[in-house]
């Protein structure tokens, strides 16, 4: 897959998934959306997954434990 950002792949995915449900493709092609389908479903949780960790990583004290912090303070620290 080509490079693309997280918000692109899962436009194109909402895109794929309009398509598929209204039914009215070949089956060829629909079978060949699906495909891609599952490919950006993939490529956004394999993203996903990594801005987790390193939110995680972000929030983990000097003493390797993890801390919270309200969505707020993340906004307002730098």
């Amino acid at each position: 897959m080509e490079e693309k950002s997280f918000e692109q792949a899962l436009e194109e995915l909402k895109e794929i998934v309009q398509i598929l449900e209204r039914g009215e493709r070949p089956l060829d092609e629909a079978l060949s959306l699906f495909e891609k389908g599952v490919s950006l479903v993939a490529f956004c949780t394999k993203r996903l997954d990594e801005v987790e960790r390193k939110v995680e990583a972000l929030l983990r004290g000097e003493d390797g434990q993890l801390r919270t912090c309200p969505f707020e303070e993340l906004n307002h620290s730098s």
